[in-house]
């Protein structure tokens, strides 16, 4: 499967990657996020969203573990829906809430801290790892299924290597 690595220099670079990764979005993704608190997943997904889209304010969705996000790509209305797993107290919380009925094949869902429910999400299509580097981020981006490497042959990012 595809893998690409870059550096993100600052804030901007992070906004830029979440423009490109906007136009290569296919719907039924799986994307998750890792990287330690301030890594910049939810910078990442803020500037996804806006450029799919999305018109008004992008809320880290901490405390409320998802927010849907009503958006067109490629001509089709489709949820995105954003989820941050920090608080989940155990796997069984992200089951018990319905979240797993969100994988359907036609919702983008992006997921931070998926290790917090490893045991009953299903494979993402592509993993976002963001570490931070001085001043800025790196960033390594792995597809593990075709939609991934997909998504990743879509995207038109400069900085990667």
């Amino acid at each position: 499967m595809q893998h690409y690595k870059a550096h993100l220099r600052d804030k901007s670079h992070t906004a830029a990657l979440g423009v490109s990764l906007a136009r290569a979005l296919l719907p039924g993704m799986a994307i998750y996020l890792h990287g330690d608190l301030g890594a910049g997943k939810t910078a990442l997904t803020r500037a996804l969203l806006h450029a799919a889209g999305h018109q008004g304010h992008v809320k880290s969705p901490t405390y409320t573990l998802s927010e849907p996000y009503r958006v067109m790509l490629d001509g089709q209305s489709i949820n995105i829906i954003h989820y941050d797993l920090y608080r989940m107290g155990s796997p069984e919380e992200f089951l018990d809430a319905g979240f797993r009925e969100d994988f359907d094949g036609r919702n983008v869902c992006i997921v931070e801290w998926p290790e917090k429910a490893q045991e009953v999400l299903p494979q993402p299509d592509l993993r976002i790892i963001l570490t931070v580097a001085g001043d800025g981020r790196d960033v390594e981006l792995q597809a593990s299924s075709a939609l991934g490497s997909s998504c990743l042959q879509r995207l038109h990012f400069p900085q990667i290597l």
